[in-house]
């Protein structure tokens, strides 16, 4: 048996069970929020001298109880020891609960009230102090590893960094290796009980993945934890709902998150009729979750009419540029390479730059020219990124397409980054899927100002890519140089490539 009693001591819920437990009903009437404990205490029996259980322990910090008690029987049938325990405020030992230790029930002597009220303003002040400390909004990120994966640390630095421009703040991190994973919750109860407790404890109401959920799985979490949950292409397709300027982008951005949202639409109201009919509106009928379905279909329809009509705008102004016979450059690269920061050096433009992942979302396309009259068009493109989610790639397919017309990709790499080789890899596995590997692409490092020159040198003798620092300016002649003697055939491609002189002949298949 068990019974919820609130902070005036007045009993909410009788609960009768069978030898198995209890069954605690939904508290819909009591305080919810992650910020608060629920104001409910339960109290059970154990049917022998046994302490809490680990049911009880995930009780406690799910249902956010001020305390759980278990009161066991002995064999005559009167109570015997209490075992007591309560949620904890973040402390250097990183405990999450605390069990008390138990005592005959008579002879408990705690001022509960006292105690539960300085428990909760500890709570208060921690959240206060990080929610005073950020001015962000706080997420947790959880970081799931499985056979295939590489290097979880560095995927989880990436979905720190984009974190950080979708203007909110990593407050924690936890990375999980499950031998097998969850079907329904992806790494079991018992881990996601401590995240949920760890999230209180910080003031933290948003879990964020760094692989996608499915609809099921994104559901199921988010009740086990009464938390918000997002995973990475939702969080992907915000950071490019607040960056997209143009029309072209904002359609795009809209049509990918419609997309992404639509398998999503499962969750209906328990305390209205699922059916809209009725007396008065009898007849076809419609569910609620219908109807926003249509919706939303609807409006996948007009925004890809929309995208058809400013493609054709886009195939147009193609044309033009293909019958001046001028020569386009694309500068294509991974998230955060430094390709924005080139295309100002190069073109004396002031294109937005960041330190931020997507910084750049819409295309900006500028002259560039060169000594003997020489001009071409060169392009800023949006960053890659791997795994990229598919309603991106499916929304930005007509954008990415105008790459097709290019007659080189200079492909920028950031060579301060440990992780470059991946990005080189998740860039080219991008293409391969666009069918635009065939355009000759010239592999460019860029930041070299930020590593050792022994380590640049090294990455020369085995990629034989140009090596340049965009910011300080350095090297960008010798890819001007290389550039002109691919385009115009007329100069000798083994140049000074800033690094020392090439003494055979370069790999054209690897240079382009």
């Amino acid at each position: 048996m068990g019974i919820l009693v609130n902070r005036k001591g007045i009993i909410e819920y009788v609960i009768v069970g069978d030898h198995q437990g209890i069954i605690i009903p939904p508290l819909p009437r009591y305080r919810r929020g992650l910020l608060r404990l629920r104001g409910l205490r339960c109290i059970h029996t154990h049917l022998r001298d046994e302490p809490l259980t680990q049911d009880d322990i995930t009780d406690l910090a799910l249902l956010r109880f001020d305390m759980i008690g278990a009161l066991s029987v002995d064999g005559s049938g009167s109570p015997g020891r209490i075992y007591l325990g309560h949620l904890l405020p973040e402390n250097p030992m990183e405990k999450k609960w605390e069990l008390l230790s138990p005592h005959r029930p008579w002879v408990l002597d705690i001022d509960f009230l006292g105690f539960i009220q300085s428990l909760e303003d500890e709570f208060e002040q921690t959240q206060r102090a990080k929610a005073l400390e950020n001015g962000r909004e706080n997420g947790l990120l959880v970081a799931i590893a499985d056979s295939n994966e590489g290097n979880i640390e560095e995927s989880i630095q990436e979905l720190k960094e984009l974190v950080k421009t979708s203007g909110g703040v990593t407050v924690d991190s936890v990375i999980q290796r499950p031998k097998k994973l969850h079907p329904r919750l992806l790494i079991g109860r018992s881990k996601l009980t401590e995240i949920t407790i760890r999230c209180m404890q910080l003031g933290v109401d948003l879990i964020i993945f760094n692989r996608d959920l499915s609809p099921a799985q994104m559901a199921s979490i988010s009740d086990f934890t009464e938390l918000r949950v997002i995973d990475r292409t939702q969080l992907i397709l915000d950071i490019f709902a607040q960056r997209a300027h143009s029309r072209d982008g904002k359609v795009q951005v809209e049509l990918a998150q419609l997309r992404y949202l639509l398998p999503r639409l499962t969750v209906k109201n328990t305390a209205m009729s699922r059916l809209t009919g009725g007396i008065g509106g009898r007849g076809p009928g419609e569910t609620k979750l219908e109807i926003n379905r249509r919706r939303v279909r609807d409006r996948i329809a007009r925004l890809e009419k929309e995208l058809k009509n400013l493609g054709k705008e886009r195939e147009q102004r193609r044309e033009r540029r293909i019958n001046r016979g001028i020569p386009i450059l694309s500068i294509i690269g991974y998230t955060n390479a430094g390709k924005s920061t080139l295309f100002n050096a190069l073109t004396k433009s002031h294109v937005n730059v960041e330190e931020k992942l997507f910084a750049t979302l819409d295309t900006a396309i500028r002259r560039l020219r060169f000594p003997r009259e020489r001009e071409v068009i060169i392009s800023d493109t949006v960053g890659f990124i791997r795994n990229l989610p598919k309603d991106l790639m499916g929304a930005f397919r007509a954008t990415l397409d105008e790459l097709r017309d290019a007659d080189i990709l200079i492909h920028l790499v950031d060579l301060s980054n440990s992780a470059f080789e991946e990005h080189i890899l998740a860039v080219e596995s991008i293409l391969n899927e666009l069918e635009l590997n065939t355009i000759p692409r010239l592999l460019v490092f860029n930041k070299v100002d930020k590593v050792d020159s022994r380590f640049v040198r090294q990455c020369y003798r085995r990629y034989r890519a140009i090596s340049i620092s965009a910011l300080k300016g350095k090297n960008l002649n010798n890819l001007l140089l290389k550039i002109e003697g691919i385009l115009w055939k007329d100069m000798d491609p083994i140049i000074e490539l800033g690094i020392s002189r090439a003494k055979s002949p370069i790999d054209k298949r690897r240079m382009l």
